[in-house]
């Protein structure tokens, strides 16, 4: 797996999730700005996706031989900003952005899952 693009997602993720976390401290709800945020870190999700497909499509495989466990990470982390994103809409107050902040938090947590399914580790 690409290593560089999976750090960038992490740290832009842990990067949002403060962001967003420092927004609901400060007992604001999700702003224009922080979808901007969500945008730009699912961007390189969808790239994430992109790239892991390519590389399973050109014959390279997990370690451990967990290619459905790997596709299904790939697929939950591009999917992790979108719901949470939907349910800030629904919840216009500061726990729509605490809601963002903790999303960003898991979908940094599936990076370290997905590299480590990649390398063919158990994680237990």
């Amino acid at each position: 797996m690409f290593t560089p693009l999976t750090v960038a997602v992490a740290v832009t993720a842990l990067l949002l999730a403060a962001w967003c976390g420092y927004a609901a401290l400060r007992d604001q709800p999700v702003k224009d700005w922080h979808y901007l945020g969500m945008a730009a870190v699912m961007l390189l999700t969808v790239a994430q996706l992109v790239v892991g497909l390519v590389q399973l499509g050109g014959g390279e495989r997990p370690a451990a031989g967990g290619t459905g466990t790997f596709v299904s990470y790939l697929f939950s982390v591009l999917l992790c900003l979108p719901v949470v994103g939907i349910v800030s809409l629904s919840e216009r107050s500061r726990w729509g952005s605490a809601t963002v902040a903790a999303g960003a938090v898991v979908l940094a947590a599936l990076q370290l899952r997905l590299a480590d399914v990649w390398a063919g580790g158990t994680g237990g």
